[in-house]
């Protein structure tokens, strides 16, 4: 950003107080948590109104965070036949400011068809979607924390940008533990990322046997085979709730957690928003850039030259990188992170 601009920007938020925003975040599970600290400041320092734009699989997910006045659904599928109603929520207000998180082609599109009088982009969009936007914020750099990347745009704004909440409110979800609480999620959207089954199964075991207090298993519909396995050869006091609770739902619970043990998925970023420590095993992907957000979170990895290499297909066909951590290591450290 030259310093002509720069020093423009105290101004430029001066003048936009008490007025309307749209943000943009389509999707996944976990990144549509990264921009929730960019989008507190703004309404916090703003006295905005924020509306949302995301997947309408994740709606309801999104009516939890307080900030948020009004969520619009994008119609992930039947897009054309949903188009005429969602083009009708998306221009019911006239925006201010227009922010894509997402920094796609598709969540670009969204942002031109929105009525907004400025639209700004993320310094990592692609696909051609920097065509769409008045406005980029922030020098790319991809070697940040995705949600220090979002923050880009609250320093292009020119407010403070110390702060990082997540402002979230689940609805109550009772449940019955004993402490510790741990839950476990073994699956993920990739099967490069997911920790071999087998391990799952001897840490949960681990866990049973030291009495380490109430374990409960995570999934999402389709993962309940897989997660009943875990359950039915593990036995003890262990909880299988795969399939059984919606993403609101499912925050809750994890908010009540001691402990996440998980591979690199969604579910992460939603205990790490509520303050609980994940335990999470890296593969193909890069912790520093998605890994939970935080100083309570431990990441474990294998040093090998071939990851991150952020495939959907192990080209050495072995998943070395997820293989090589033990369940026993994995034990080890939560027991530590459980003495805290």
């Amino acid at each position: 950003m030259d310093m002509k601009l720069k020093d423009k920007q105290p101004s430029v938020a001066k003048a936009m107080e008490g007025k309307r925003i749209l943000v943009i975040k389509l999707s996944s599970l976990g990144d549509v948590f990264h921009p929730l600290p960019a989008v507190q400041v703004l309404k916090k320092e703003l006295n905005a109104t924020v509306d949302w734009v995301t997947t309408d699989i994740y709606a309801g997910l999104v009516e939890t965070f307080t900030d948020i006045d009004r969520v619009i659904s994008f119609p992930r599928r039947s897009f054309f036949a949903n188009l005429k109603p969602f083009l009708t929520e998306l221009r019911h207000e006239e925006y201010d400011l227009v922010i894509d998180f997402q920094g796609l082609l598709k969540s670009a599109m969204v942002a031109m068809l929105a009525r907004g009088r400025r639209r700004i982009g993320p310094s990592f969009n692609r696909e051609g979607a920097r065509l769409f936007y008045t406005d980029v914020a922030g020098k790319l750099d991809v070697e940040r924390h995705a949600v220090d990347q979002c923050m880009d745009v609250v320093r292009y704004l020119g407010l403070p940008d110390k702060e990082v909440v997540f402002p979230v409110e689940y609805p109550a979800y009772e449940i019955e533990k004993k402490s510790p609480a741990v839950a476990i999620l073994p699956l993920s959207r990739w099967g490069t990322k997911n920790w071999p089954l087998e391990n799952f199964v001897k840490l949960a075991q681990l866990l049973t046997e030291s009495g380490a207090g109430s374990l409960f298993i995570l999934g999402g519909p389709g993962d309940e085979a897989v997660c009943a396995k875990i359950e039915n050869q593990v036995g003890g006091d262990i909880t299988n709730l795969a399939g059984k609770m919606s993403l609101a739902e499912t925050g809750a619970l994890l908010e009540q957690m001691d402990l996440l043990i998980s591979n690199d998925s969604g579910p992460v970023h939603m205990a790490a928003a509520s303050g609980v420590p994940c335990l999470v095993m890296f593969g193909p992907t890069d912790d520093h850039r998605t890994g939970p957000y935080g100083d309570i979170h431990k990441v474990m990895s294998v040093d090998i030259d071939c990851r991150p290499c952020f495939s959907r297909t192990c080209k050495l066909a072995e998943q070395t990188c997820l293989r090589d951590i033990s369940p026993e290591s994995v034990y080890a450290t939560a027991k530590e992170m459980l003495k805290k």
